[in-house]
């Protein structure tokens, strides 16, 4: 019988693996990596980890993650309340912020229809969204433009506009490659895409 890690060692390492992203190797790497820290450290990341779940939330208005109960940029009387971006993750909307050109508000659906997946509608915040737009003016749709990214956009244009008639909607524009993700695009492709959004 070969050499065998101890359990606490291969536990980790199989914890690790769960991560997205994540393979066997890696999963060793960072386990070995973890092994070679400080105890301080140790403690602070694992109660970092503890911490996740019961000290983060939804932010009440946009669904965005937050350590309150309403998120500072929902707060901020100085972005523009009549306009919100709707995105797929909470990433997205990082993303938009190190851009400084966005001053609406956010709503983020926490995902995107994917029936191969086996998410539908009920399954992401859309009712919230729904339950917005009777105050606003324009909705941006942002949501990735990918297969799934674009049979969302559809499916919120259709509901949205039952909803709100008046309702200005729109999606971004150019810049933003099919099947890319939000938030791996630069700051300047971000820009362009908000500047050249159509409307829909």
């Amino acid at each position: 019988m070969g050499f065998v890690f101890p359990k606490v060692i291969t536990d980790l390492i199989e914890s690790l693996r769960r991560l997205p992203g994540i393979g066997p190797k890696s999963a060793e790497k960072l386990a070995f990596y973890l092994l070679r820290m400080p105890q301080s450290f140790l403690t602070d990341f694992s109660s970092s980890v503890l911490e996740l779940k019961s000290k983060v939330n939804y932010c009440a208005t946009c669904k965005n993650v937050t350590d309150r109960k309403v998120c500072k940029i929902c707060e901020n009387a100085g972005r523009d309340q009549g306009v919100v971006m709707v995105v797929e993750e909470p990433m997205d909307v990082v993303a938009f912020e190190r851009g400084k050109k966005y001053q609406g508000v956010y709503h983020v659906l926490h995902g995107r229809i994917s029936p191969l997946e086996n998410i539908g509608p009920d399954e992401l915040f859309i009712k919230e969204l729904l339950d917005r737009v009777k105050d606003v003016d324009e909705i941006i749709i942002a949501t990735n433009p990918t297969m799934e990214g674009e049979a969302t956009a559809l499916y919120l244009n259709k509901k949205l506009k039952i909803e709100n008639s008046k309702l200005k909607i729109t999606r971004l524009g150019m810049g933003i490659p099919t099947g890319a993700d939000l938030d791996y695009a630069d700051d300047m492709t971000l820009s362009q895409a908000l500047e050249g959004r159509r409307e829909i």
